[in-house]
């Protein structure tokens, strides 16, 4: 059984940092894109960033976070990371990680984290 869980939410005031952790068991790491999306109140769920697998670990990131946060993993560790900066009062949701295979045809959820920026 697959499971991921996130954790290093918080509330931080806008131009602080953080950085979220996702941790992966049930499956075999290295092979899965890993990507992290948010969802603010109200809103629909958006992509974040993603970093791929299968020894590729190239990385695409929303235009709003680009410069500002970094996606990394450890396939030792079945971890993959979010570390965010210079963060906005915007940047205030539920950060989930996401698990992809295979086109898609295999995809894994989190429960999410939540990320309170103050202004």
């Amino acid at each position: 059984q697959v499971h991921l869980v996130e954790s290093g939410g918080g509330l931080v005031q806008a131009g602080g940092s953080l950085r979220l952790s996702c941790a992966a068991s049930g499956l075999t790491f290295s092979r899965y894109h890993m990507a992290w999306y948010r969802q603010a109140p109200g809103q629909g769920r958006e992509f974040v960033a993603v970093i791929r697998g299968n020894s590729a670990g190239t990385t695409d990131y929303a235009d709003s976070v680009r410069g500002r946060f970094t996606i990394a993993r450890d396939n030792d560790k079945n971890t993959v990371y979010l570390q965010m900066n210079s963060l906005k009062p915007e940047d205030t949701a539920i950060y989930y990680c996401k698990a992809a295979f295979n086109g898609g045809l295999l995809e894994y959820w989190g429960q999410g984290t939540q990320v309170t920026v103050s202004s």
